[in-house]
């Protein structure tokens, strides 16, 4: 016996060794430029992050973000496929003329948390509703006071703009699944006991086949003398259900906003998820 590897033993210690070897130089590269291609751990990663304390003023470019998504390297252009990112979100601009831009600081954050499910409706987290491992939260306030628990909501909720709430689905189906899921959560607010707050009826608004937003006006308790929100009565703000592609998203408008302008916020939101 020749005492030497088994036939082909050779090749393949060579190949091991030439693996090792790439693998070192795949992370010294990583190291060295900061970016690293590798295959998520498994099971995935929960999505938690700290939500960031800071807010910024006029059109949000000093918004605080703490998503991994919005790392240097995976920001995208309003509406791109890909990741939601925080460009994905509504900009206060979207608001004027009805609120002074100036006016609005945004906070952002990444993670799980209650979206606009109101008490009617059975206040759940969006990870309770639909799984998942988390979602952008950005809230919209002209107070820089908020909620230590959630910066995204301001300490006093007169001084909510809006709050928008956004995600991946693993593909368009399922991210419409997720939508009309949303929806009909929502849909069971617009009947509510006389002098309770309702929602009115759904407005539909689609700017390519896969590119569709459902919303509905917010009608205040003392407008509600039937149970429904009454006929010919302009809203105060709203609620609407977006989706784009394989996004999708919650936006609830707190400020006092009618038919024409919540209609153009909720497109404008539509076309930058």
């Amino acid at each position: 016996m020749s005492g030497g590897p088994a036939a082909g033993g050779g090749h393949a210690v060579v190949r091991l060794r030439s693996a090792v070897a790439a693998l070192v130089a795949a992370t010294a590269l990583g190291l060295a430029t900061g970016r690293f291609v590798l295959p998520p751990p498994p099971g995935g990663a929960d999505g938690a992050v700290p939500a960031s304390a800071s807010s910024g003023a006029s059109s949000g470019a000093g918004s605080g973000s703490a998503s991994p998504s919005g790392a240097a390297g995976t920001t995208g252009t309003p509406g791109a496929p890909g990741s939601v990112t925080t460009e994905n979100l509504l900009e206060p601009v979207a608001f004027r003329p009805e609120v002074a831009t100036g006016r609005i600081h945004v906070t952002d954050r990444y993670g799980d948390g209650f979206y606009a499910n109101s008490a009617c409706t059975g206040e759940k987290t969006l990870t309770q509703t639909l799984g998942g491992p988390g979602a952008h939260f950005r809230g919209l306030t002209t107070s820089l006071r908020t909620d230590p628990e959630d910066p995204t909501w301001a300490t006093d909720k007169v001084d909510q703009v809006a709050r928008e709430v956004a995600a991946d689905a693993p593909g368009p189906s399922l991210a419409q699944d997720f939508a009309e899921r949303l929806l009909q959560e929502q849909v069971t607010c617009q009947k509510q006991p006389p002098g309770h707050w309702v929602y009115g009826r759904i407005t539909t608004v689609r700017l390519a086949p896969d590119v569709t937003a459902s919303w509905m006006g917010t009608y205040e308790g003392l407008l509600n003398t039937t149970g429904r929100a009454p006929e010919g009565e302009e809203p105060c703000g709203g609620v609407a259900v977006l989706r784009n592609g394989s996004h999708y998203g919650v936006l609830e408008v707190h400020t006092c906003l009618g038919t024409a302008a919540m209609d153009r916020v909720v497109r404008t939101a539509l076309s930058r998820l």
